[in-house]
């Protein structure tokens, strides 16, 4: 089988949102998703991209996906990369997709002389951990993610008041 990564573009917007739905039916998830696709395609692609995607491909047809952006270290100085999403079909799986994506993701973080790629698992997805060990990655046990959304991220947000513009 042939592998080959490339940026998305515009038109690959119904397949990203294809294959974002399946991740989170995979990740038992699939109620969480509420994007609107021509809103997704915005932040993807419009003026300011918040995020961008590569898509993976076997024998020319699409089976897979990164989505991902930068973040930075101030203890490093340097921009990071975080993987948001990570996803091959089932059907595709075994062919070295994944690890591609990865090898892609990792080479430009080198190129964009990054100081570390990261990303956040399931702590049930056993084979995803496994997969992930395998190519030297390693877990990060002594964080814990924080969020805030929704309801809660207007009312944190309506503290800020009119003493600290927001540009």
């Amino acid at each position: 089988m042939t592998i080959a990564i490339r940026p998305a573009v515009p038109a690959d917007l119904p397949l990203i949102a294809s294959l974002i739905r399946a991740l989170a039916a995979y990740e038992k998830l699939a109620d969480a998703v509420r994007f609107d696709e021509a809103t997704l395609g915005e932040k993807l692609f419009g003026k300011r991209p918040y995020a961008e995607v590569v898509i993976g491909e076997l024998d020319g047809a699409a089976q897979g996906f990164a989505l991902f952006f930068h973040n930075f270290s101030t203890f490093e100085g340097k921009p990071g990369i975080y993987l948001e999403d990570l996803f091959v079909r089932p059907e595709a799986r075994g062919h070295g997709l994944g690890k591609a994506l990865l090898a892609h993701l990792a080479a430009l973080a080198v190129q964009r002389d990054c100081a570390r790629l990261e990303w956040s698992v399931l702590d049930w997805n056993e084979p995803a951990i496994g997969f992930y060990r395998s190519l030297g990655a390693r877990m990060m046990d002594e964080w814990t993610v924080m969020r805030v959304d929704g309801l809660a991220l207007g009312e944190l947000g309506a503290q800020a008041g009119n003493t600290h513009p927001i540009g």
